[in-house]
């Protein structure tokens, strides 16, 4: 299966697409685009103004994972529904969190 997230050095970067207003804060696993891309699903309650969405979203990955939110940031995607976060820390560490997430 392709993986959602890319290894660097000190940080992992993670797709995401994002629904929001989706009636719960939840990750719907992995799904593989047409073009062979792979990103994590996810949802959240809150409405798409003013970047609530994406600090729900950080909020979400945040508790999830068991990370500070001052440790994933988003670089691009600001205003659309896919996205890549940037998740400071051990790279080892956390990709085995984002593979236990992807299969939940």
């Amino acid at each position: 299966m392709t993986s959602p997230y890319r290894v660097c050095e000190d940080h992992i970067l993670l797709a995401v697409r994002l629904t929001p207003n989706g009636g719960r804060d939840a990750f719907d696993g992995v799904e593989v685009t047409a073009d062979g891309l792979a990103h994590l699903k996810a949802r959240v309650t809150a409405v798409p103004e003013k970047g609530k969405a994406n600090k729900a979203l950080v909020a979400l990955l945040s508790k999830a994972l068991k990370l500070p939110k001052s440790t994933i940031s988003v670089v691009s995607g600001e205003t659309a529904r896919q996205k890549i976060l940037r998740i400071e820390g051990d790279p080892e560490d956390l990709q085995s969190r984002i593979k236990a997430l992807a299969s939940a």
